[in-house]
């Protein structure tokens, strides 16, 4: 059985005049929600041999919040995190899939993308919360019956989303 976490990075601020979007970083609140969703994943055990993060500034704020209080097991960044789609993640998965557990970083609408795509079925409070978007924060765990390498759309099994409002 293999786990995928899907999250998004956390809230950024806008970006200044001159700013590259790529730049944005962590407004204080993402920072709290990177923090909290760091002390859910070691709460609930969810710990990735592998993390794939985006290379844009506020993925990679988010991961520190996250470090900061759980393990991420070894990093990997992918400048592709941030203009691929959800098929271009798929991709990178794949590639990854080697590993029994992957924390992916990246951004919207991609995130929400694949998360719907990839989850065949889930837990219905999961599937409800996800109903109401991705918001920024947001923790999706799909769990795999075999490797990550053969990830596919309606393979997985939507275990739990998590948010900083339900955690």
């Amino acid at each position: 059985m293999a786990k995928l976490y899907l999250l998004r990075h956390a809230k950024a601020g806008w970006a200044l005049p001159g700013t590259r979007d790529f730049d944005r970083a962590l407004d204080p609140s993402g920072v709290t929600d990177a923090e909290m969703i760091g002390n859910a994943m070691r709460a609930h055990g969810y710990v990735p041999d592998l993390t794939l993060c985006s290379g844009a500034l506020r993925a990679r704020e988010t991961l520190g919040g996250i470090a900061s209080h759980t393990d991420t097991g070894r990093v990997l960044y992918f400048d592709k995190l941030y203009s691929e789609d959800a098929a271009g993640y798929l991709e990178i998965i794949r590639d990854h899939g080697d590993f029994d557990s992957l924390l992916v970083i990246g951004h919207n609408p991609m995130m929400e993308d694949l998360t719907i795509a990839v989850s065949g079925n889930g837990e219905a409070g999961a599937r409800e919360t996800l109903e109401h978007g991705f918001p920024t924060s947001g923790l999706a765990v799909v769990r795999f019956d075999g490797s990550l390498t053969n990830a596919a759309p309606g393979k997985g099994y939507l275990e739990a989303f998590l948010t900083p409002i339900t955690v």
